[in-house]
């Protein structure tokens, strides 16, 4: 699919006819099961896809645009925020609000927070996994941490219990503070993990 970036504003009747296929559908699932979300200025208006990473991994920032650009009207834009009195700068990618993001933000968001969609067997597929990992996944020495602090303890099990029944993925809850429990992936289940994500990783993140 094309780029959209410049076009301007769509019609209605083409916002409708914009859809979702299944490799893009999973980058985008694997996105907002890390750190992207799905919103709007307005309650009655579609949602957006917005995400952002650190300039350091800005060329997995680009590889996503590189995806979804169809559904973009601007290219990737650097942010700047500060964090603990300290000035950040981060590349952020935004796409068009779509009705075609309406279905991910009934199933990701409970009154507007955003949890582990009840049927996250079937759209956790290796793509989404990939994008989850690149955006939240930690490497360590002796396996892989997933940076789930944002969701509720029921949210972290249900995803551990799909990676274990659905790719046969071993995991161990850690917590990162009292509050914030995270998902530890064991050693012997790493050969797993890489082969199902490998191929779907952009090189700059395979240090994760």
């Amino acid at each position: 699919m094309s780029s959209t970036v410049g076009e301007g504003r769509f019609t209605k009747i083409v916002k409708n006819m914009i859809v979702l296929p299944p490799y893009q559908k999973s980058v985008i699932v694997g996105i907002l099961l890390s750190d992207g979300y799905l919103g709007s200025a307005k309650p009655h208006e579609n949602p957006n896809l917005r995400f952002k990473q650190s300039l350091k991994n800005s060329k997995y920032v680009l590889f996503v645009f590189s995806i979804l650009s169809h559904y973009c009207n601007k290219s990737p834009f650097i942010v700047k925020s500060n964090r603990n009195d300290k000035e950040t700068f981060s590349l952020c990618l935004q796409t068009r609000g779509l009705p075609c993001f309406s279905e991910l933000r009934s199933i990701f968001y409970i009154n507007n927070v955003k949890t582990v969609p009840a049927d996250i067997y079937n759209l956790l597929t290796t793509v989404a996994l990939a994008h989850l990992i690149m955006g939240d996944g930690v490497a360590k020495s002796h396996g892989l941490i997933i940076c789930t602090d944002s969701y509720n303890l029921v949210d972290i099990v249900r995803l551990m219990n799909v990676l274990l029944i659905k790719y046969n993925i071993e995991s161990n809850l850690r917590f990162h503070t009292p509050t914030q429990p995270r998902i530890y992936i064991r050693q012997h289940s790493m050969p797993i993990l890489r082969r199902l994500i490998t191929p779907y990783m952009e090189k700059s993140m395979l240090y994760k």
